[in-house]
């Protein structure tokens, strides 16, 4: 959906598909009318966004076939769907039952991670609609921390040069902005702004930039207005925010039994220590772990943020709570003020099928309503903050 910050610039809201398993077109267009259109019939509203995941290998597919994008964009429209961004982080298998570190590979030292993410932007273009000032692709933050050397640091960093070419060629050949923003993420090579700062400045922000995921935000224990304005300074622009929100426990100890009920195999649950905040490397194990079972079995230090994102409008019981109050300090900071200070913003909850068993929706049409509800609280978070809600919408899809 869209909003009007009152600025006047256009916000685009939607929802990300990679809590979705499909990795073939027949499988995407199949959960568009499973899931999308129910979304947005629930919402009221003409339109809705989503934040396409596309597997490498369907994303292969669609970049080279200009026929296919056209039917996929055709299959978008026919069904009020519109896709400003993607969806770049996990390269396959992302709803496999056991995911872990595979997520992080192949990382920005490879060339298959350059030849994804150019595929994706080649795809995008065509599927942006008419009147969208540009699009983005969100992907990870370089690489897992361990192994990083200075040279696979090189390595990264020509990518990153070769990235930049690439999107400049997809606008000279479809003349449409594609953004790469790369995601900071617990246990990464850059987990926390300020490892944004320092390891991406020196890059082409015309075209690269950062994607602000409001958990991870608050499991690095980041004062929101503080790390978008270190961000600002460091001249990384935000391209993306994923709004979303981690399990909180402030008494670990005694809320044990209740974090032992989101331990599942599938996610890394990385977990921070307050004592994270502010330091150079936040995975310092004194007050880290990179998995929710490790951390209950080390006694961390707490309290903990723990990387399992969460319904918005639905947070853990007690003792557990959420970081609800991150993600709304973060939105003040980006939205109270003359200009918008994002235009892309996903609801990313792609844990619903590992919620412990009494929170999970056991329907198709239960998981619909739920990111429906999680779309609305986001909505009216964003209304909250004198943003527009635009229910009716021209859908610019006439290419």
């Amino acid at each position: 959906m869209r909003l009007r910050h009152a600025g006047g610039d256009t916000v685009h809201l939607g929802y990300c598909t990679n809590v979705h398993p499909a990795e073939d077109l027949a499988g995407i267009l199949g959960q568009l009318d499973t899931y999308a259109v129910p979304v947005r019939e629930a919402l009221g509203s003409d339109l809705l966004g989503l934040g396409l995941w596309l597997a490498a290998p369907v994303a292969a597919e669609l970049a080279a076939d200009p026929t296919l994008r056209r039917r996929l964009r055709t299959e978008l429209g026919a069904r009020g769907l519109e896709v400003v961004t993607l969806n770049g982080f996990p390269y396959a298998a992302f709803q496999a039952p056991v995911v872990k570190q595979d997520v992080y590979h192949p990382d920005w030292t490879t060339e298959q991670r350059l030849t994804y993410t150019l595929d994706l932007a080649r795809v995008l273009a065509d599927l942006l609609p008419d009147d969208a000032a540009r699009g983005s692709i969100s992907t990870l933050p370089l690489a897992w921390r361990q192994p990083w050397d200075t040279d696979r640091a090189d390595a990264a960093r020509r990518r990153l040069d070769q990235l930049a070419a690439g999107l400049a060629a997809v606008q000279r050949d479809t003349g449409r902005e594609v953004r790469v923003a790369f995601e900071p993420e617990p246990g990464c090579v850059v987990e926390s702004t300020g490892q944004a700062a320092a390891l991406l400045s020196g890059m082409d922000t015309e075209r690269l930039g950062v994607c602000v995921d409001l958990a991870h935000l608050a499991c690095a224990w980041e004062e929101p207005a503080e790390a978008l304005e270190r961000l600002r300074a460091a001249g990384l622009p935000v391209v993306k925010v994923q709004v979303s929100a981690a399990v909180e426990a402030a008494d670990p100890e005694g809320g044990a039994d209740a974090l032992r009920r989101w331990v599942e195999p599938r996610f890394l649950h990385q977990t921070r220590g307050v004592g994270c905040a502010g330091l150079a490397d936040p995975a310092d194990p004194a007050y880290a772990a990179d998995d929710l079972d490790e951390a209950l079995d080390k006694a961390l230090p707490g309290p903990w943020r723990v990387h399992y994102h969460v319904p918005l409008h639905a947070p853990p019981e007690e003792p557990l709570g959420s970081t609800l109050p991150v993600l709304r300090a973060a939105l003040r900071a980006l939205f109270d003020g003359p200009t918008a200070g994002c235009d892309h913003l996903d609801v990313e909850t792609y844990t619903w099928g590992v919620l412990p068993a009494a929170r999970r929706p056991g329907t198709d049409a239960e998981l619909a309503a739920g990111i429906a509800a999680e779309l609305a609280f986001a909505r009216d978070e964003l209304v909250g903050l004198g943003l527009t809600a635009q229910r009716s919408v021209s859908m610019g899809v006439t290419r």
